[in-house]
C-alpha cells in the first residue's frame, strides 16, 4: 500500500471515529437538552396526548381538557371563568411556556411527576395519570374583587390571617387563558395581548410592586411602637406641621391642611393620614430600624413563593435623611405589591403573627391521595408583639370609623384599615395610585380576612382619586363576601 492510500485510509478512519464520538455525545449527553427544548414538538405532542390534571377552586375544576381534531396534539387546555381566575391559574399553551400554577405544577398536571408513578407505570414505561392542584381560593371573594374592580386597572389580594391561605388574587384588566391554548390561534392572541398598553398578562397582584403611599405608615407605626420611640398610639408625637425635610428647605405638608397633625398621636396621624408625622417619625427612627421592621413584614424578600414567585417589595438602603423621611410616607424608592400590603394587615389582625401566605392547599394524585399539604407546612413568625398589634388594630378601626377609610364600614364586622394615595410620575405628573389595606373580623363568628387593593387607573377625575374613594369599596366587597355569609 503506497503512502497516499495509507494517509487517505487514516483520514477516513479518523472521520469515522469523529462521527462515532459525536453520535455518542448526542445520544448520551445532549439527548436530555434536546428532549427538554421548548421548540421540540415531540414534547408538546407528549404533553397533550391525554387530558391534563386540573386546578381546583372550592371543589370545582376551573380547568379542563378538550379533544382536538386535525392535529397531532390530541388535547388542548380549557378554562371555566378564565378571566376571573387567570391571575391564579395562568395558562397552559400548546405554543408557549405555561405560567402561574399551570407552570409551577406542569409535571404534576401532565403526569410526568415521579411521585405519581405506580409500580405498573414503572414496569410499562407509561405516563402516570395526572394529579390535581387544590387551591385556597374562595370563589365568592375572588368574584367580589373581580366585579368590584370592573374596568379599573388594578389588583386585589385577600388572606386568611390565621392560616395564611390566600382567598383571592385578582388582576385587572384580565385575559382569557383559553385564547392561548390552541397552537393554531395562540400566536395571534399572544401578539394582541402583548400589544395592549394595559398589559393584561402582568399579574399586578403578585408581580408589580408600586409605591404604597400612606398604607406604609402602618409599618412605620409598628417600628415606632416596637422600638419604644412611642409607647402608645395615643401618645403625642414630636411632629411639626409643616415639616422641613432634613438638609433641605423643602416643606412637607399634609393633604388636609386643616387636619390636627401638629404633634398628633399615632392614632390621629393614621386617622387623618398625616404625612408630617410619619416623615418625622421615620427620621427619628432612622432608616435601619424602619427597614428592619419592613423586612419582618416581608419587604426585601426575594424568595417569596406562594407558590408563584412574587416580585420583591422593596424598602431601600443608603439614603440621606430627607429620603428616609419620604420613605416614611411610602414614597421615594419604597415599593410594594398588593400581596405584601395584605400581609401587613394580616399580621396586625392576627396578634402580630405572620403566617406564610399560600394559594395552594394540597396537591393530589389522580386518586385523591395527598402528595403535599401546604396548609400543614405553612410557617408562622411572631413579627411584632401582641400589644403592638392590638394598638394598631384599634388605630386602624378609628381610620374606618372616623377617618379617611369610611367607605370600608360593614355592619356586623369590625373593620380596621389604612388608605393610601401614592404619587406617580415625575413631580406627580401622572394619575396617583389609590391604595387601601384592611382587616375585617365578623362580630358573630370571629372569622377574619385581610385585604389589600390598588387602583392604578380608573375613569375618576384626578381630583377624585383616593384610597377611600376607589380602593376601599373593592376591599369592602371582598370582606363582605368572606364574612357575611
Amino acid at each position: 500500500m503506497n503512502k497516499t492510500i495509507r494517509r487517505a485510509s487514516v483520514f477516513a478512519l479518523l472521520l469515522v471515529f469523529a462521527l462515532l464520538i459525536r453520535a455518542t455525545w448526542v445520544q448520551f449527553y445532549d439527548a436530555k437538552a434536546l428532549a427538554d427544548d421548548t421548540d421540540n414538538r415531540r414534547n408538546a405532542m407528549e404533553t397533550y396526548s391525554a387530558p391534563l390534571g386540573n386546578i381546583i377552586v372550592a371543589g370545582r375544576s376551573v380547568t379542563g381538557s378538550a379533544r382536538t381534531t386535525d392535529s397531532d396534539l390530541a388535547y388542548k387546555r380549557t378554562y371555566t371563568d378564565g378571566p376571573l381566575y387567570a391571575a391564579v391559574t395562568g395558562y397552559a399553551s400548546q405554543s408557549y411556556v405555561p405560567t402561574q400554577l399551570e407552570g409551577i405544577y406542569q409535571k404534576l398536571l401532565d403526569g410526568t411527576d415521579s411521585r405519581l408513578k405506580t409500580v405498573m407505570d414503572t414496569i410499562t414505561g407509561q405516563r402516570a395519570e395526572p394529579g390535581d392542584v387544590i387551591t385556597t381560593i374562595d370563589p365568592s371573594v375572588q368574584k367580589a374583587a373581580y366585579d368590584a374592580l370592573g374596568d379599573k386597572k388594578g389588583a386585589a389580594v385577600a388572606i386568611d390571617p390565621a392560616t395564611g391561605r390566600i382567598l383571592a388574587v385578582v388582576s385587572t384588566p384580565s385575559y382569557d387563558p383559553s385564547s392561548l391554548t390552541d397552537a393554531d390561534t395562540a400566536a395571534a392572541a399572544w401578539k394582541k395581548l402583548n400589544a395592549d398598553p394595559d398589559k393584561p398578562l402582568v399579574n399586578r397582584a403578585l408581580r408589580q410592586p408600586l409605591p404604597p403611599g400612606s398604607t406604609f405608615k402602618l409599618v412605620v407605626a409598628a417600628a415606632a411602637l416596637e422600638s419604644g420611640l412611642y409607647t402608645s398610639v395615643d401618645q403625642k408625637t414630636d411632629s411639626p406641621d409643616p415639616y422641613t425635610l432634613p438638609g433641605t428647605v423643602t416643606p412637607l405638608t399634609n393633604e388636609d391642611t386643616s387636619a390636627p397633625c401638629t404633634n398628633a398621636s399615632i392614632r390621629t396621624a393614621l386617622e387623618y393620614s398625616c404625612n408630617t408625622v410619619f416623615a418625622k417619625m421615620a427620621v427619628d427612627l432612622g432608616q435601619d430600624k424602619v427597614r428592619a421592621m419592613a423586612e419582618k413584614f416581608g419587604f426585601n424578600d426575594s424568595a417569596l413563593d406562594v407558590p408563584v414567585r412574587a416580585y420583591t417589595s422593596v424598602y431601600p438602603s443608603g439614603m440621606n435623611q430627607s429620603s428616609t423621611a419620604l420613605t416614611g410616607i411610602g414614597q421615594y424608592d419604597v415599593t410594594a405589591t398588593p400581596l405584601q400590603m395584605a400581609m401587613v394587615s394580616a399580621a396586625i389582625a392576627d396578634g402580630g403573627k405572620l403566617v406564610a401566605p399560600h394559594m395552594v392547599s394540597q396537591i393530589t394524585n389522580s386518586g385523591g391521595d395527598v402528595l403535599k399539604d401546604y396548609d400543614e407546612s405553612a410557617s408562622t413568625k411572631q413579627i411584632i408583639s401582641a400589644s403592638t398589634a392590638g394598638q394598631l388594630q384599634s388605630a386602624m378601626q378609628t381610620v374606618v370609623q372616623e377617618g379617611t377609610g369610611t367607605n370600608a364600614r360593614i355592619s356586623g364586622v369590625t373593620v380596621g384599615g389604612k388608605t393610601g394615595t401614592a404619587q406617580h410620575g415625575e413631580n406627580n405628573s401622572e394619575t396617583p395610585y389609590a391604595w387601601f389595606t384592611a382587616y375585617g373580623k365578623s362580630d358573630s363568628t370571629g372569622r377574619q380576612i385581610a385585604v389589600a387593593v390598588v387602583v392604578e387607573q380608573s375613569d375618576a377625575a384626578r381630583s377624585e382619586v383616593s384610597g377611600n374613594g376607589l380602593a376601599a369599596p373593592v376591599a369592602k366587597a371582598m370582606m363582605e363576601a368572606a364574612l357575611r355569609r
